[in-house]
């Protein structure tokens, strides 16, 4: 994501609108069709979706420093921000440049840490023309679904070692 010629300095505000997330209450079921999220991930299920276009989520309280991304419809709760990115602009782009954002360095909380939607879209980056974007994101989502892929491998790997410990060193199998 390093800034080329012809990449144009906007801040957040620009590019998106940073929305609150609702309490779930009124609309968690346990059979519900779409997921509820807070700060930490899913946390339940919800019969109506809040947000049905694809967002970029950022916590408000505790954990702001994670990043979340959804293109499918979801709710959020009140402790975590969803956005809405405005036309010309690719969401999946600006879930990988919130990655590399100190959100630390923006927390106005002393005790739990929290941001502020006006703070979020103070910020500034450097975006280039939507193709761009669009092609950095197909890059390094690939990478992401490669390194899944990778991940699922080794856990497989891992327990397939488990089973060969267990065997060995109680002598139900033995090497002669």
């Amino acid at each position: 994501l390093k800034p080329k010629d012809g990449w144009e300095v906007k801040k957040l505000g620009d590019v998106l609108k940073v929305r609150h997330g609702k309490s779930q209450k009124e609309v968690a079921a346990d059979n519900g069709a779409y997921p509820i999220l807070a700060s930490g991930g899913v946390i339940g299920r919800a019969q109506a979706f809040l947000y049905n276009k694809p967002s970029v989520l950022i916590g408000r309280k505790g954990t702001i420093d994670e990043p979340q991304y959804m293109d499918t419809p979801f709710w959020s709760v009140d402790t975590l921000f969803y956005t809405e990115i405005y036309y010309g602009y690719n969401a999946k782009f600006i879930f990988y440049m919130f990655n590399l954002i100190d959100w630390y360095s923006y927390n106005e909380a002393s005790g739990v840490p929290s941001l502020n939607a006006k703070t979020i879209e103070l910020i500034e980056k450097q975006f280039p023309a939507y193709e761009i974007q669009t092609h950095i994101a197909q890059i390094l989502s690939d990478m992401d679904t490669e390194i899944e892929a990778l991940e699922k491998k080794l856990d497989k790997y891992k327990m397939l070692k488990q089973g060969m410990m267990q065997n060995l060193l109680t002598g139900k199998i033995r090497l002669v």
